[in-house]
This record gives C-alpha cells, structure tokens and sequence, in this order.
C-alpha cells in the first residue's frame, strides 16, 4: 500500500506535466491536419466551380442574369434557415466565438454542421459569379474542426478556434507565416504565449498537408519587379491613400448593412432577405456583363494576369470589382473577402500605372494589394506579409509596409472600427443579448 500511494503522488504529477500537454499537441497536429485537407478540398470546389460557371456564361453571358440572382437567393437560404450561422465571411464569427463564455453559443457559431454549411453555400456563390473567396470560409471551417477535436478539453476551445483560423489561412495562401501574424492581429488582436506553440504546431501540420496534396506554390506566382529609389516611391501614397480611402469606404457600407440599415430600407431588407440577395446578385450580374465576365468569382486569374502584365485588363475592373465584391458581402452568401480584395487592390495598382511610369507594373499591383486589403482588414502587419509571401516578393517588403500604414491610418478616417471586429460585435449581441448576461 505504502508503495502505491507513492507511484500515485509520482504518477499524478507525471501525467499532468507531460502526458496531458501530450495529448493537446497531438490534437492540434492532428486538427492541423484536417484543417489542411478541408483547404485543399475548399480549393478544389472554389476551383471547380468557377470553371463551371465559365462554360455557363459560354453558352450565352446573358444566362447570368437569371443564374446569378438565383444562385444568390438560394446560398442565402440555406445559411439563414438550413446552416444558420454560415452567413458572410466566417472570420467575424470565429472572433464573436472566442469573445463567449457560453459553450452553446459558442458552437452554434463553429459546429461542424456550420463548416458543412459554410462550404456548400460557398460553393454555391462560386457557381453563380459570386465576387467572393475562400479564405474566410477556409477559416471558419478550420476552427469548427478545431473545436470538434478539442470538445473534451473545453477549457482550451480559445486557443484551438485561434490555431484552427490560422491554419485556415495559411493553408489556403500557401501563406504559414501569414497565418500565424492573422491569428496575432486579426483573431486575437494580442500576443497569446500559452497557445503560441500549439497554434505553430497546427499550421505547421495544414500547411504540410496543403505541400503534399498541391505542392509548393506561389499564390500569384513570383514577379521580379522592384520598386527603384526615386519617382516610383510616389506609388507608395498614392496607392495608400487610394487603397486606405476605398477599403475604409467598402468596410463602412458592409458594417452599416451588417447592424441593419435604419428606417425603411432596413426594415424591408430584414423582412425580405432572400429578395434583397437576388437583387444583389442580379447588380453582380450586370458588373459581369459590363466587364465581359472579369469581376465574376475570386479574381484569382484577372489579379494574377496584371501581376505579370498578361492580356489586356478591363478600363473598369477595378471599380466594378469594387461593386461585385460589395454587393456580393452585403448580400449576406457565405464567402469571403481575401482574394477578391486582392484582385480591387490588383486593379487599383493598374490603374494608377500610367500616373506613375517610373514604377514597374507588378510592384504596382503588389502595392495596390497590400493597400486596399489594409484599408479593408485595418490589419497592416497581416495585410503586407499576406502579399509580400504570396508572390515571394522580399524586395518589395519595405514599400509594402509603407504603404500599410499609409493606407491603415486612412482606412480608419473613413471607417473608425476594424471590420471583422465591428460584426463581430453585432454576433456576440446576437448571440448573448441582455438577459442572459444578466442571469
């Protein structure tokens, strides 16, 4: 008995130090894997979809004035009644989860059945020309696997909803480093030494399952364009202010439809959602046919094309991107915000190249990206890393913060608040209104 009690006191400790911290970082590993191999799945039906609609608009573009509308009506009714919860970009959601104390409230908003949901409607959007992306939704789907691995250690769900965002976004950029400074800024807005490592650990386990089921990639591909000391430097206010002015402006309108507009717009928005979706998906019909076809979907292959000075872009891609990606978050279709920001910022840059021909075109549209996707997020650090690892462009790195924080401290004239933050708000009040956090 003596030697029993002994091999207890020994053993207790023995498995609280070493076998329990064990087993949460063999959970995130494993979580990581997951979250990696639902990336790569998002990517594929992102993909597929997409080329779908292609062969559609093929047959005649004005089949889009029909589909597009339907398609949006549709992904709105399954987020509002058969996946509730699934709605919009899914970051907001992942943040409003991590703010509540509630565990029923907090699964309502990261459950499996909502990443299932996430990812059906998502690809529905695509199907139809949504100007949406995957990259949020990718985020929202890996804190739900996350959270579904870890439900026996409630007492971790925080960390591991943080981990399973951050492998969602550096999975789905090809992006670790990117994952890890979102997760710092963006999900978390601190510095969490009790989960650094295992949120390492996760990404580390998705991006090693995105590498062997894809391989090693550039997002964009890589462009050997630098920005020369002199008259080009101008790109950096210029594409700043511009980028910093029109993301703060998208951010405030999607903010101010996601409270609820007041009066009547409001009020027959709130009675009729899935009408309102329609009618914003027929303006993202009407964007496409103006720009035959370009602002449909993520933007991937236009904002890729004027990365590398490919084909001839549209007078209007910028601007009417601009519109689709605004139309397509206010609409209320899950899909996220990323890529087709990237592809505004893409534009921006190529628009301002005649102003400024002493900057070469692909440093440009890598500034007007880190410049919109800043005055959208009002995440500089995220914002510049994002675009800078994507397209493997370290000389470009300097110019690129500069203009980061050029385009973050004008973004926050226009609109005061971060955007996933203020939704985020909106969800937790939803989620846990007065009464409750009385009781």
């Amino acid at each position: 008995m003596p030697v029993d009690r002994s091999w207890q006191r020994v053993a207790g400790p023995l498995r609280e130090r070493v076998l329990a911290p064990g087993r949460r970082r063999a959970l995130f590993i494993l979580g990581g894997l997951a979250v990696g191999g639902a990336a790569v799945l998002m990517a594929k039906l992102a993909d597929a979809a997409q080329a779908a609609f292609r062969d559609i608009l093929a047959i005649s573009p004005l089949i889009a004035l029909g589909l597009t509308p339907l398609g949006f009506g549709l992904a709105v009714l399954l987020a509002r009644t058969v996946f509730p919860n699934s709605e919009g970009s899914g970051i907001p959601q992942v943040i409003a989860a991590r703010d509540l104390d509630d565990p029923a409230a907090r699964h309502a908003l990261i459950s499996l059945r909502v990443a299932l949901g996430k990812v059906i409607a998502m690809t529905i959007g695509l199907l139809c020309g949504a100007s949406t992306g995957r990259e949020g939704p990718t985020v929202q789907v890996g804190a739900a696997l996350m959270a579904a691995a870890g439900r026996s250690t409630p007492e971790h769900q925080r960390g591991l909803l943080l981990a399973g965002g951050a492998a969602g976004v550096a999975a789905a950029f090809n992006t670790p480093l990117a994952g890890i400074v979102f997760a710092i800024e963006e999900l978390s807005r601190s510095y969490e030494a009790k989960t650094s490592g295992l949120v390492i650990g996760t990404v580390i386990a998705a991006g090693l399952t995105s590498l062997a089921l894809l391989g090693n990639y550039a997002y964009f591909g890589t462009t050997p364009d630098t920005l020369p000391l002199g008259a080009a430097w101008l790109a950096v206010p210029v594409c700043g202010v511009l980028g910093g002015l029109s993301g703060g402006l998208f951010s405030r309108i999607v903010i101010a439809f996601g409270r609820g507009l007041p009066g009547r717009a409001g009020a027959l928005i709130r009675r009729r959602p899935i009408a309102f979706a329609m009618l914003c998906g027929l303006g993202v019909a009407l964007c496409g046919l103006a720009t035959q076809g370009h602002v449909y979907g993520t933007g991937y292959d236009e904002a890729r094309a004027l990365l590398h000075g490919q084909g001839d872009h549209h007078a209007l891609f910028g601007p009417l991107k601009f519109v689709a990606t605004t139309l397509s978050s206010i609409s209320g279709i899950p899909g996220g915000l990323f890529a087709p920001s990237l592809a505004v910022g893409a534009g921006l840059g190529a628009h301002v190249s005649p102003l400024l021909p002493a900057a070469p075109i692909g440093a440009l549209v890598l500034i007007g990206m880190a410049a919109y996707l800043t005055g959208v997020l009002q995440a500089p650090i995220t914002s510049f890393v994002i675009v800078s690892e994507m397209t493997e462009a370290h000389a470009l790195v300097i110019p690129l913060m500069l203009t980061a924080l050029v385009a973050d401290a004008t973004s926050k004239l226009v609109c005061p608040g971060g955007l996933y933050h203020a939704l985020a708000e909106g969800i937790v009040a939803r989620m846990n209104p007065p009464e409750r956090r009385e009781a």
